[in-house]
């Protein structure tokens, strides 16, 4: 009989949750007999693609703020503008709203999922600081607001197919708006490489975490 208030892991009650389906399997069985996808107790190389992913995000949102997002041709003049350039201009021509939407979409929530990222990381590494409901719950934001981070590349390519008056006037995205979308969709395979489940173990003792380099590798399934 279940007691109240019991916060066992599947883990500890001998069970194991298929990440596809999200039935229930004993532990041990190595397939789910529900969708036939693969158990396993805990993915054992989800640090390493975690950080792999993170570092090639972070390679490629540093270009993305120094080429230009957006660049503006007329007849009379060139113009090409950088994240926050962009963002800088349009509060000078009054777009406040838009200005701070395109900053916090571009800047603030990108630099915000890297610390957030790297925390969840080094917190199943090396400790947690927060309890593991607020770990979790910091997990489910980045993964959901990931998608929401594309809305300068949007905005780029609207402009682009809309503003194009032959020899009067064009735009046309910069080089900035590539790295930028590799930059996003680096960050959101980061976070779907994050195993959630470790977060549990962490303060439990259970979580066998990813050796460091030259170690050998410990079993986490078992």
């Amino acid at each position: 009989m279940e007691v109240a208030g019991d916060l066992r892991t599947a883990r500890e009650m001998g069970l194991v949750a298929c990440r596809q389906c999200m039935r229930v399997s004993p532990r041990g069985a190595e397939t789910c007999p529900r969708c036939g996808g693969a158990l396993a107790s805990r993915d054992e190389t989800s640090l390493q693609k975690v950080w792999a992913w993170w570092l090639l995000g972070l390679a490629c949102y540093v270009p993305a703020n120094l080429y230009p997002m957006l660049e503006t041709r007329t007849l009379v003049s060139t113009q090409s503008d950088t994240i926050v350039g962009g963002a800088i201009d349009l509060a000078h021509h009054g777009a406040y709203g838009v200005a701070a939407i395109i900053l916090i979409a571009s800047v603030a929530i990108p630099m915000a999922k890297f610390i957030a990222l790297a925390g969840l990381a080094l917190g199943v590494r090396y400790g947690p600081q927060l309890s593991e409901a607020r770990r979790h719950l910091l997990y489910e934001v980045v993964e959901y607001i990931g998608r929401w981070s594309m809305i300068d590349v949007f905005v780029v390519a609207i402009l682009s197919s809309l503003v194009q008056l032959q020899a009067l006037a064009s735009i046309t995205p910069g080089r900035a708006s590539l790295f930028f979308a590799l930059s996003v969709i680096f960050t959101m395979l980061s976070a779907r490489s994050f195993d959630s489940r470790l977060i549990w173990d962490s303060d439990s003792g259970a979580q066998e975490h990813s050796p460091a380099p030259g170690q050998p590798q410990e079993d986490l399934t078992a």
